[in-house]
């Protein structure tokens, strides 16, 4: 019986290897980190209309007053605390906590905390390129896009 098990086992584990993703998925395995004076951001997966990137943000530091016009974005803490700037509201997120951020609403992400801020951001959208903002207020003198 437990042969059974194993070979039964070992064709599911074949079959899954086999699988593969659909061309419009670009996964990113490890994939290279960006720096950013506030932190660092990381693309783990990008398809068609949609990008997940990881993003840590250093303690006391913050991004940029900013909006999109051609994405919302999903941000899920993963650990640390964030504040949340979108629109007139403002918040604050821990572990496990999570926001919308509408397309074309302004926004922005600080930790106001003593530890790093780790989140996974999902972005949705027809186009995600990183020259798709516009900057209100920026701690490091950057201009758009």
């Amino acid at each position: 019986m437990s042969q059974e098990v194993t070979m039964a086992h070992y064709q599911d584990t074949t079959h899954a290897n086999a699988l593969t993703l659909p061309p419009s998925v670009t996964p990113r395995g490890v994939a290279a980190t960006e720096l950013r004076p506030w932190g660092s951001f990381t693309v783990l997966e990008e398809g068609r209309g949609y990008k997940i990137k990881r993003i840590e943000v250093k303690p006391g530091h913050r991004l940029s007053l900013q909006m999109h016009h051609h994405r919302s974005e999903h941000w899920i803490v993963v650990s640390g605390t964030a504040r949340v700037i979108c629109g007139e509201q403002e918040v604050l997120l821990s572990n496990n906590q999570s926001t919308y951020v509408p397309q074309c609403t302004p926004h922005r992400l600080e930790n106001p905390g003593v530890i790093p801020l780790v989140l996974i951001e999902v972005q949705n959208g027809e186009y995600l390129g990183e020259d798709d903002i516009i900057r209100f207020q920026d701690d490091y003198a950057r201009t758009d896009g």
